[in-house]
């Protein structure tokens, strides 16, 4: 599990592909801190676990599903990537909830400024998870969601996310991993699967609303 509070920018060392599989080398001094084979850390949002480590670098396996599933097959020797060591069950939670399983990528659409905040609007296959001031996970970073439609939602950078993630380098037409917020999801399932037991005595919208959810 995951906060999605970004801890440094790492760098990509050494890459290796084969067929629809990758080996990375990273470079993270601050996440190999107290590094052990078998962690979990935050790759652009995507859990990986460490499979060989050194002084200042990580390795990690990337397997077909996630190669398909992520932005991960993009990257170069020398991208710059977002890292987050898993959450201690006694740590400060400074963002929301995030698993580290991507649920789609987006396409950058346009970016903007305003005064000292950047604002990105992402083109999404899915909005439905979203809703204005929620929480998404762009790239591994936690963020509030600040406009939505039907096929984009838009956030907003201010220069501290600018510059201690990767987000502040991003342009038009490039590509971002997102997760939604897994309580939004979690929801959506407890309904659909009301929707499937009518008249039992499972969850549905009349009875959040009966004890104060909405």
């Amino acid at each position: 599990m995951f906060t999605g509070i970004v801890e440094e920018k790492g760098r990509i060392k050494e890459l290796n592909q084969t067929n629809q599989a990758l080996v990375m080398k990273i470079h993270g001094p601050k996440v190999t801190e107290d590094i052990s084979i078998g962690d979990s850390i935050s790759v652009n949002g995507v859990c990986l676990t460490a499979t060989d480590f050194g002084q200042d670098w990580f390795s990690v396996d990337v397997i077909p599903e996630t190669f398909r599933a992520s932005s991960l097959a993009r990257l170069t020797v020398h991208s710059e990537v977002n890292l987050e060591r898993a959450m201690h069950a006694n740590g400060r939670f400074g963002g929301h909830f995030v698993s580290g399983h991507v649920d789609a990528v987006g396409t950058i659409e346009k970016t903007w400024t305003e005064d000292n905040a950047k604002y990105i609007e992402i083109s999404a296959p899915e909005t439905r998870y979203m809703t204005l001031k929620g929480s998404v996970a762009v790239d591994g970073t936690s963020l509030t969601v600040f406009g939505v439609t039907d096929h984009s939602f838009t956030i907003s950078l201010i220069p501290e996310t600018q510059e201690a993630t990767v987000l502040g380098q991003k342009q038009t037409g490039d590509i971002v991993n997102m997760e939604y917020d897994m309580l939004a999801k979690y929801m959506e399932r407890l309904l659909q699967a009301d929707d499937h037991e009518s008249n039992n005595a499972g969850m549905t919208a009349e009875k959040l609303r009966e004890n104060g959810f909405g």
